[in-house]
């Protein structure tokens, strides 16, 4: 249980997609304007990395190796069709605020990774839980940004007013280079966390 708790969790803080290893920064530069955006990414991206895990996982046995990653880009499309056409059909507000962003999922960098990196070479509970792990931890990242971007730069929280009337929004928190900015802060921060949790373990191993 230890084991795969250890695999789930490690995508949320340690190797937090954004955060940590900086890989599919696309999205949290260009959709995470609103929380409702970057929720609506967050969990599309979840979808897709988990499921697509998944299908390595069941065919990984089958593939040539020297035809593996057509076959996982393969894999990842179809997933993100049906992601789209999903969000066509019973959420088109999203679909529209998305744009092409929902189309650019197939290239990001996380999804193809963990299919490489994981999913190629275990079984499909482990890689249903690194997936989803990934997602969890991609969602977050997203949301966080977006919850911050959103305060800031328009004074809202999903569309509704939490700061005063008199409040002047930073206008540089809705474009790229306010998100980018904190996107530096948050993943220094990142470290800086990642740092103490390490130097628990080590001390917590000292007294042992």
């Amino acid at each position: 249980m230890k084991e795969y708790w250890q695999i789930f969790s490690k995508g949320i803080v340690l190797e937090n997609p954004i955060l940590v290893l900086a890989l599919s920064l696309c999205p949290a530069l260009a959709v995470t304007t609103s929380v409702i955006n970057a929720l609506t990414m967050g969990l599309t991206v979840t979808f897709v990395i988990t499921m697509n895990n998944i299908s390595v996982s069941i065919i990984r046995k089958w593939v040539n190796p020297k035809v593996r990653v057509p076959v996982y880009v393969t894999s990842i499309a179809t997933i993100v069709t049906l992601a789209e056409l999903l969000l066509q059909a019973f959420f088109p507000h999203l679909y529209k605020a998305m744009g092409i962003y929902l189309s650019l999922v197939v290239v990001f960098a996380i999804i193809l990774a963990r299919a490489e990196v994981f999913a190629s070479k275990n079984n499909v509970w482990r890689s249903f839980l690194d997936g989803f792990g990934m997602g969890v931890g991609f969602t977050f990242a997203m949301l966080l940004i977006g919850a911050i971007r959103e305060i800031i730069g328009n004074g809202t929280i999903l569309g509704y007013q939490v700061l005063p009337s008199a409040y002047q929004p930073a206008l540089i928190m809705i474009l790229a280079p306010g998100a980018f900015i904190l996107i530096g802060y948050l993943v220094a921060g990142t470290k800086m966390l990642s740092n103490h949790i390490e130097k628990a373990k080590a001390k917590r191993g000292d007294v042992l």
